[in-house]
């Protein structure tokens, strides 16, 4: 328990100063002092000493005596990432919080110094202030549980959180989806086959071999995905969220898989595996480059798919991108009655809730489904050619920014 103790001693006038220091010993079994000019204060400080004793919730005062970056760095280190997110961790950090934050010690920055740093970030994308923030409460929250810090200054009531602008998905109709694919190559007009039709992204459908292809079960396994490293080095990594899935395989895109082979048969391609220096894994790849290399993701973007868009009038705004076509799945199967648990399965979804956050203006409105499955029994039914078609709406889509891995809206 903390003890208050009075102290005096004379100034350089003769007179005298009252000064009150509050000792007690830590957990540790050393003992520390903090002194105050005034009793009342040095009361108060003892209390919550000896209340963070007992609740076992006490922090030295000079445990928090680290530089924000030394101890970034130490955690940085410390994590499981993968190579390219540990390397877009480490930017944001370098670039965005260690010329605010950097040269402060822990306990030192409050919550005000966070709210001061975060309208500093206001030039950014939303998505990026949102991710650049998160990163930096990882931070302290380590910082919490090493014992530095008593509380993260980032969940701090008064800390106005980056806010994500999300705009609701508007699919495009089937009409783009088919215009864009007609001017793609032939050769890689599968992509949109396999983004509109499984719901893959990008980097599922350049990474998709034949061998995942199960025809006994009319359906796709999702096992890998080609991603691109900050060093331009291309890889084979597990899906998003290191989660394989099935997703059901149409017929239509079958008979387009097939065809597709007929044309330009499977290529075996070599690469490292979840890492730069990864074991060598060899994968019988359905879509390939001309030089019967995977397909990347740059290349594709700007030389194949921005000019696919230009020649059908649609603006090449990351809204536009290949992930348009994981809406058009979403909101074709949607439409048809399927289930949101269902479709976050197949679109790889860790959060079904996301999934209805996304999505939820696209499902039809539940009266007006219950009147037509009784105006059905009753011989009042609406012909399905005459039925509304969500995905033939207003095709005009908001630019949302993408994650750090090339997906809009992060899913």
């Amino acid at each position: 328990m903390a003890s208050v103790e009075r102290r005096e001693r004379k100034g350089r006038s003769g007179e005298v100063i009252r000064t009150y220091r509050v000792r007690w010993w830590g957990p540790n079994g050393k003992q520390r002092s903090k002194s105050f000019k005034r009793k009342v204060d040095a009361d108060r400080f003892a209390a919550t000493v000896s209340a963070d004793i007992v609740r076992g919730s006490y922090i030295d005062p000079d445990a928090g005596k680290v530089r924000f970056e030394d101890y970034a760095e130490r955690w940085l280190k410390a994590q499981s990432f993968e190579e390219g997110t540990f390397v877009a961790v480490e930017s944001r950090l370098r670039n965005h919080a260690y010329p605010a934050l950097g040269q402060r010690f822990l306990n030192d920055i409050q919550p005000s110094s966070i709210q001061s740093w975060v309208s500093s970030l206001r030039d950014l994308a939303p998505t990026y202030r949102q991710v650049i923030f998160a990163n930096v409460s990882s931070v302290f929250t380590a910082a919490v549980d090493d014992a530095l810090i008593s509380a993260n200054p980032c969940r701090a009531k008064s800390v106005r959180r980056p806010k994500l602008d999300r705009r609701k998905v508007t699919p495009w109709p089937k009409e783009r989806v088919l215009a864009v694919r007609d001017q793609l190559p032939e050769r890689y007009q599968l992509v949109v086959w396999l983004g509109a039709g499984l719901g893959l992204r990008q980097g599922e459908i350049f990474g998709l071999s034949p061998e995942d292809i199960d025809l006994e079960r009319g359906e796709v396994h999702v096992r890998r995905q080609v991603k691109l490293l900050p060093s331009n080095k291309q890889i084979f990594g597990l899906p998003k969220g290191r989660k394989t899935r099935e997703v059901p395989l149409p017929d239509a895109v079958l008979e387009a898989i097939n065809l597709h082979m007929t044309k330009w048969p499977p290529v075996d391609v070599t690469l490292p595996w979840e890492t730069s220096t990864g074991r060598p894994v060899t994968v019988s790849l359905l879509i390939h480059s001309r030089e019967k290399k995977a397909l990347g993701r740059n290349y594709f973007n700007s030389f194949l798919w921005k000019p696919a868009l230009i020649a059908v009038d649609v603006e090449p705004i990351r809204a536009n991108g290949c992930h348009a076509l994981r809406h058009f799945f979403a909101s074709t199967a949607l439409h048809e009655g399927e289930s949101i648990k269902a479709l976050s399965e197949y679109l790889g979804h860790a959060d079904p809730g996301f999934t209805l956050r996304t999505y939820t203006h696209l499902i039809e409105d539940g009266a007006e489904r219950t009147k037509r499955a009784v105006d059905a029994v009753f011989g009042h039914a609406t012909p399905a050619d005459e039925q509304i078609d969500p995905a033939s709406s207003d095709p005009d889509e908001p630019d949302i920014p993408s994650d750090e891995d090339g997906d809009d809206d992060g899913d």
